[in-house]
């Protein structure tokens, strides 16, 4: 007697659905980001302190306009040979300035954000930070590995010490500061330099116009001081740290 095979063929059937829908979820979840208005969480952020540059139809395309700067091959040049040594030293110098303030040691762990060739990670390792790391949409070994600001390839509470001179690149400056709390310890020191005083270039995706608009940002940092500096066009150092409590989840 043949046993009964309806059963089977049932199970068959299910099995077949559920790869099918499985498949389906990872088509859609490979799709590209279309953007074509900003976030909640980030049209809140228009003000007159902070404001998010229009203009971009999607994710991708953010990225790709970033990516025509990084990888123009004049520019890459520029900063391999021209730029290189000047930039390090102006670098080591800032960096000298936050040693003498025990705001950065030799033992500290460093991240620089959108690092581009890597000129504040090598002025790191010259000031005696010999961990020290970069990221940027490109990778340029073996100062900097690829990486998203607005998604950093870290785990959490990973750094000491964090520094970037691009926030005006980023699209979601809500979620570019999120990732650096994210990936802080607790204590960890946070150092921005930005544009206040005039607007970025071309590639910038925001403007800011105050202080204030940047640190409500930050959720769980408290700011050590400001100052005027002279980076490269940008005016001002806004140097925060992490608190030292943890986030229960």
């Amino acid at each position: 007697m043949r046993p009964p095979t309806k059963p089977l063929v049932l199970n068959r059937f299910l099995i077949s659905l559920f790869l099918s829908a499985l498949l389906l979820l990872l088509l859609f979840l490979r799709q590209p980001h279309n953007y074509k208005s900003l976030p909640t969480e980030e049209k809140k952020l228009d003000s007159d302190g902070l404001r998010i540059r229009p203009g971009y139809t999607s994710y991708d395309s953010y990225i790709q306009h970033q990516l025509n700067k990084t990888l123009n091959p004049r520019l890459r040049q520029i900063w391999k040979t021209r730029d290189w040594d000047r930039k390090i030293q102006v670098f080591s110098r800032f960096f000298q300035d936050l040693k003498r303030e025990m705001l950065l040691t030799n033992s500290s762990r460093a991240l620089c954000i959108g690092a581009r060739m890597g000129q504040e990670v090598e002025a790191l390792k010259r000031v005696g930070v010999a961990d020290s790391i970069g990221i940027d949409l490109v990778p340029c070994p073996p100062l900097v590995i690829k990486g998203d600001f607005h998604n950093q390839p870290f785990d959490n509470e990973t750094f000491d010490f964090e520094f970037s001179n691009v926030f005006d690149h980023a699209l979601y400056p809500r979620r570019f500061v999120a990732e650096i709390e994210r990936t802080l310890k607790p204590g960890g020191v946070c150092v921005l330099h930005v544009a206040l005083l005039k607007r970025a270039d071309n590639y910038s995706a925001n403007d800011l116009f105050s202080v204030e608009a940047l640190v409500k940002l930050f959720e769980r940092s408290e700011v050590v001081r400001v100052r005027k500096v002279d980076g490269f066009g940008l005016d001002t150092e806004v140097v925060l740290r992490k608190s030292e409590r943890r986030v229960l989840l």
